[in-house]
């Protein structure tokens, strides 16, 4: 297995303010997942669940407003914001994955990418 490449400071501010801004949210269980070494299309996936559509819906409007705000970031692709089940947020070299828990543990994207290493922002 290769050697794992350091998250560099700029993207790791950035990780770090996801998570922030979740949190603040109230999100539930917020991992980062790093993929750069197993895949080529993004560098990494945030996850994070909620108790509710309201809520997840209120999480992604807040990580959208919060990321053009604080590093002048907007997605090139948002799926699944009006229903608010499973809210993709693709920022190209990361992908913002908020869902309510059943859907989390459902498709399990931690096992799925269980090779991936937790980032610690």
């Amino acid at each position: 297995m290769e050697e794992e490449e350091p998250v560099k400071a700029d993207e790791k501010k950035i990780l770090s303010g996801i998570v922030r801004i979740l949190e603040d949210g109230k999100a539930l269980d917020p991992v980062v997942l790093d993929l750069r070494q197993l895949t080529s299309m993004t560098d990494y996936f945030a996850i994070a669940h909620g108790t509710n559509t309201r809520q997840v819906q209120a999480l992604a409007r807040d990580l959208q407003e919060a990321l053009r705000e604080e590093f002048q970031l907007r997605p090139h692709h948002v799926e699944g914001l009006s229903h608010g089940q499973w809210i993709l947020l693709d920022y190209g070299s990361f992908i913002v994955h908020l869902m309510l828990e059943d859907k989390r543990q459902f498709y399990s994207l931690e096992r799925i990418w269980m090779d991936a290493p937790r980032v610690t922002p």
